[in-house]
């Protein structure tokens, strides 16, 4: 009988180890080089089969000594381009960079439980692939889908933690069905006419047509969608004009749609040509052009009710409470989305939001920080659902 508990708390410290280095050396999307070195290392020391996969991924096979189903534990590496400001002890050595989304944590959680799961193999029936996804930003999941993640053995089901601070430390939260959102991003180019300030009249001012578009644009989500179905028109960044007397030429925008629709496919393109309505119609009135781009990104995340229940029994045994659970659904984007579109799938978010600990500053802020007191719990969580999932014969 395996004392998950025990052999957690005797890796915590390497546990916390491994994610402060993570967290120093953060690293871009597709640009995850060290890490997945160490990744790669980590888990042929272990003995598992190992290999890289879409670029920088690593997945490591942990066959069972009884045949069965293949499970797939999920941790995603990349960081974002934010500049620290935590001023913690081990904040990040790459300049412009930091792991402020939580994925650090979700490494050195896998890396862990993939310890203590390879010294049981004797008693898991099937196959565990120990998947560390690249660039989840920008959805890397696809591309280890296309070259062939849930093949070779076929992949029966896929389980991943997000830690999270806008939930207090010691919550879970878990629903089913969709519970995070489908994302699109766009590039949107408006064209003028440069000119002189002190002459409007003999240039088109490209400035003025995108502050009335930024503003209409956001009359879609309250004018024209159903307000049960949630919807997130965000303008990210703006840039336009090189001085304060010249008319500028263009004005470059960018920003995400996100949206939690029952159709998504079918919505997301009404969703999609009312964006484009608004903007073609401003841009005829105001007499400039445009360019707009769409980016694909992820679909929504589909919580499978039986893996909510595998989680749901996980987390009593943890954290031995049953009224920690919080119905939470988000509209962030995550490309864990991939896999829950293909195989029985379920991520859940262990809270992370503690005052004291000063670890409750919203993901990407340059402050955000995890309370490691909560890393335990998620290795702790990824064996037990997936010792249970593998071991059930239904």
């Amino acid at each position: 009988m395996i004392n998950i508990k025990q052999e957690v708390e005797a890796l915590e410290e390497e546990l916390i180890d491994l994610r402060r280095d993570f967290h120093m050396h953060p690293e871009l999307g597709f640009q995850e080089f060290r890490t997945s070195k160490i990744i790669y290392e980590y888990l042929n020391n272990l003995g598992l089969e190992v290999k890289k996969i879409a670029k920088t991924g690593v997945v490591g096979l942990l066959k069972g000594e009884k045949p069965g189903k293949t499970l797939i534990l999920r941790a995603d590496m990349d960081a974002l381009p934010v500049t620290e400001k935590t001023g913690l002890d081990y904040a990040s050595v790459n300049k412009g960079l930091m792991h402020a989304c939580g994925h650090d944590g979700h490494i050195a959680m896998l890396l862990i439980a993939a310890k203590i799961l390879v010294n049981h193999k004797g008693q898991i029936s099937g196959n565990i692939k120990f998947v560390f996804q690249p660039n989840e930003e920008e959805a890397g999941a696809l591309d280890m889908i296309k070259e062939g993640v849930l093949e070779d053995p076929k992949v029966d089901g896929a389980f991943a933690i997000h830690l999270w601070t806008p939930l207090k430390s010691g919550e879970i939260g878990l629903a089913e069905g969709p519970v995070m959102g489908a994302l699109e991003e766009f590039e949107l180019t408006i064209m003028g006419k440069a000119g002189h300030t002190g002459s409007p009249h003999e240039a088109i001012d490209p400035i003025l047509a995108s502050t009335n578009i930024i503003q209409t644009l956001q009359s879609i989500q309250t004018r024209e969608i159903d307000p049960l179905l949630p919807t997130v028109i965000m303008i990210g960044k703006i840039n336009g004009g090189t001085g304060r007397n010249i008319i500028a030429d263009k004005v470059e925008i960018g920003g995400t749609i996100r949206f939690l629709f029952k159709d998504e496919e079918k919505e997301k393109g009404i969703l999609l040509e009312k964006f484009e309505r608004v903007i073609k119609g401003i841009c005829e009135a105001m007499n400039v052009k445009y360019k707009l781009d769409f980016i694909p990104s992820n679909p929504a995340l589909l919580n499978n009710q039986d893996m909510v229940n595998y989680v749901r029994k996980a987390s009593i045994e943890t954290f031995g409470v049953d009224d920690n659970f919080v119905k939470y659904r988000s509209m962030a984007g995550e490309d864990f989305a991939e896999f829950s579109q293909r195989v029985p799938s379920v991520l859940y978010f262990i809270g992370n939001g503690n005052e004291e600990k000063e670890t409750n500053y919203p993901h990407h802020h340059s402050k955000f920080n995890l309370d490691e007191d909560t890393l335990k719990y998620g290795v702790e969580m990824h064996i037990r659902t997936a010792i249970a999932f593998l071991n059930n014969k239904n």
